[in-house]
């Protein structure tokens, strides 16, 4: 093989170096979409359940799940993207990971109703713990010592912050830990299900569009059963809001940042890497609890500010351990 000349590794390195910046430009560009959607998804969230009052969180989790079925059946219908087609062995292997999230979603909407936004995201690192705990037991998965002090930082940060707490809702805190549990339940079995569907496509493969379609379409009947045991019908029915043409353009914005969430988490999960990927997610959260105490003017004091920003550490610390127990694994 002809070795190349001065010019030609030149022209290589120059290649090279322009490919490098192109996958720096796409990982920034991708990470900036992955954090405003998901910043955005949950201050809109809030101020559609709180500052409109809005109590049926059943529907807007089902509205905007149908905006979501809506958008990427149209672009599986124009052949923007592909996806699995449906059939009752995939749904039959797919339900019960759809039950837990479902149970997630609305679990979410109903402390968000209750809990302010800086609180909401240091209860979440509860999910942490448990999915610690899970994959322990689970899996038989060691963590080492800075993994297991950085979830213990998590639980203290999480017990102060409560206390602290000057808007402290009962209903909401419950709500809040049991959506941890259903979280951690679905990160925890969603590997599992993702491998035996595979089996049961036609492709022998599912792809996170195939994923998206799946949970929000099973989502539906769901949730309008749902909304029939909690009884959000009446309420439906008698709001004004619903006549609001302004209240259904900020629900409709919230549809499309649930898919835009989809969307650009696997965008910039495929642009960096897993570990990138759950360190900017704890990073994340610091921009979004100062948003949510400025914007929705939340009453805090110096204890349980700190107690936050301690909370916030915490999940930087358990981000950065993960990264490094798994480079040593």
């Amino acid at each position: 093989m002809k070795p190349l000349s001065n010019n030609e590794l030149d022209l290589e390195k120059g290649k090279l170096e322009k490919n490098r910046e192109r996958l720096q430009r796409n990982a920034l560009l991708s990470g900036f979409a992955y954090c405003l959607s998901s910043c955005s998804m949950i201050l809109i969230n809030k101020f559609v359940l709180s500052s409109y009052d809005f109590n049926a969180g059943i529907f807007l989790m089902l509205y905007q799940n149908f905006i979501s079925v809506i958008i990427v059946s149209t672009l599986s219908l124009l052949g923007i993207i592909s996806t699995e087609p449906l059939t009752w062995r995939l749904i039959k292997v797919w339900l019960p990971v759809n039950v837990i999230f479902v149970g997630m979603l609305i679990t979410s909407m109903f402390s968000l109703k209750y809990i302010n936004v800086a609180m909401v995201t240091v209860l979440k690192n509860v999910t942490n713990v448990i999915t610690a705990l899970g994959e322990m037991y689970l899996f038989k998965k060691h963590h080492d010592n800075r993994v297991w002090a950085a979830l213990f930082l998590m639980i203290i940060s999480a017990i102060t912050g409560g206390f602290t707490d000057l808007s402290f809702h009962a209903i909401g805190y419950a709500w809040q830990i049991v959506n941890c549990f259903l979280t951690a339940s679905y990160s925890l079995t969603l590997r599992r299900v993702m491998d035996t569907a595979k089996l049961v496509t036609k492709s022998g493969n599912l792809n996170e569009f195939s994923m998206v379609v799946l949970n929000n379409i099973l989502s539906l009947p769901l949730g309008f059963l749902l909304i029939l045991v909690f009884n959000e019908v009446d309420y439906l029915l008698t709001t004004p809001l619903l006549r609001l043409p302004s209240f259904w353009l900020v629900m409709t914005l919230s549809g499309f940042l649930g898919l835009a969430i989809s969307f650009t988490s696997m965008w910039f999960l495929h642009q960096t890497g897993a570990t990138t990927y759950s360190l900017v997610g704890s990073l994340n959260k610091i921009p979004l609890s100062v948003a949510g105490i400025l914007l929705f003017k939340v009453p805090t004091s110096l204890e349980n500010s700190a107690s936050i920003f301690f909370g916030l550490l915490a999940g930087v610390f358990f981000a950065k351990a993960k990264m490094r127990e798994r480079f040593q694994s």
